[in-house]
């Protein structure tokens, strides 16, 4: 098999040849693996990752002032979103920012309506359908991600708190936003789809580590509806096209759901949160997994032994069918030794169905 027709047998859960690898790095991991390997490489070629991600689409030059919709003064170097959400520098070397939220005083609905939401028909995908086609040509998977699908793109607009008081409220408010942010998700899972991609990554947090986020009936009035719509856009288009979602934290309740609007792979599945055993005892026959190698537990404070008997347990639990991509649930960041890192891939390429 080549990598692209192994990782998409092991998703559908029809049998697979090789444990394939996967990960992201922070920035000081990522200066790591220079030092270590002294590969010119993007460490995704180097480690020969099953894929290869497919660029949106291009929107036109942004040329909203965007500070006009906030009342304080933003640290050099904050940058803006295409949403208009400020991200102001963390501390440190992480991927972490101080988040500002341009709707957060919003009280209208003319507010709304006259906000510059993003128009993603307006974009560029000319050099969508190609990418994908010669990353097929050299054997991997044509793969996209939309993270912050619907509710993390809303709330990140709106302020988390408020946009719960305006759902629960049954607010037009709430109606009007996330209706305007799905929309725009469909225009860009619509473009993926066309440009041929195998598999696409949704995402939003829904789960914290040890509850759900918000409540089912919540979840199901508001989110579960709009995120079947971007999907069934994207199938109408390419029946065949593998459904990945992501969620960090606990999400057990709102599985059944994800199957429903059909998703085929949950990512990540986080141990501190989720005993992968029993998650794929129940649903393992619906579903495929992405992730269940914990950033908080094993990876950066395991040893490498406990490191590689944690993938091999993951993958014996999925089976010679597959299902399961093992791989680190989040960013290797900064804490991570670069021989529990190197243990996770040498017990990917030991492993044998």
């Amino acid at each position: 098999m080549t990598p692209r027709e192994n990782l998409l047998s092991l998703f559908r859960r029809r049998g697979y040849e090789s444990a394939p690898v996967e990960f992201g790095l922070c920035p000081s991991p990522e200066e790591e693996y220079r030092r270590q390997t002294g590969s010119p490489l993007p460490y995704p070629e180097y480690f020969r990752f099953p894929w290869e991600y497919v660029p949106g689409l291009k929107l036109p030059p942004c040329t909203v002032d965007w500070t006009r919709y906030y009342d304080r003064q933003f640290a050099p170097n904050t940058q803006f979103s295409n949403w208009g959400v400020a991200h102001e520098p963390g501390e440190g070397t992480f991927h972490m920012s101080r988040m500002h939220h341009p709707m957060e005083r919003f009280d209208s609905l003319e507010q709304f309506q006259a906000y510059p939401y993003p128009d993603y028909a307006a974009g560029d995908g000319g050099h969508m359908a190609g990418t994908a086609t010669a990353i097929r040509q050299r054997g991997l998977a044509a793969g996209a991600g939309q993270a912050c699908t619907i509710w993390e793109t809303a709330w990140y607009m709106r302020g988390m708190e408020q946009l719960m008081m305006d759902m629960m409220t049954d607010s037009e408010l709430a109606v009007y936003h996330l209706d305007r942010v799905t929309e725009q998700a469909c225009i860009m899972a619509a473009a993926y789809a066309r440009a041929g991609v195998d598999f696409i990554q949704f995402g939003d947090d829904i789960g914290m580590q040890q509850t759900i986020m918000m409540s089912e009936r919540l979840y199901r009035t508001w989110l579960k509806p709009r995120l079947a719509r971007v999907i069934a856009t994207a199938r109408a288009i390419k029946p065949d096209l593998v459904v990945a979602y992501h969620s960090c934290g606990y999400v057990i309740p709102f599985i059944p759901d994800l199957i429903e609007v059909g998703v085929d792979v949950l990512n990540p599945v986080q141990p501190e949160c989720m005993d992968f055993a029993a998650v794929h005892a129940e649903f393992g026959e619906r579903l495929s997994f992405w992730g269940t190698l914990g950033t908080q537990t094993t990876l950066p404070f395991g040893s490498p032994e406990e490191v590689r008997q944690m993938v091999h347990r993951n993958l014996g639990i999925a089976g010679k069918k597959g299902g399961l991509l093992c791989s680190p649930t989040h960013m290797v960041e900064p804490e991570v030794p670069w021989a529990n890192l190197m243990a996770y891939v040498a017990a990917c390429r030991e492993w044998r169905p």
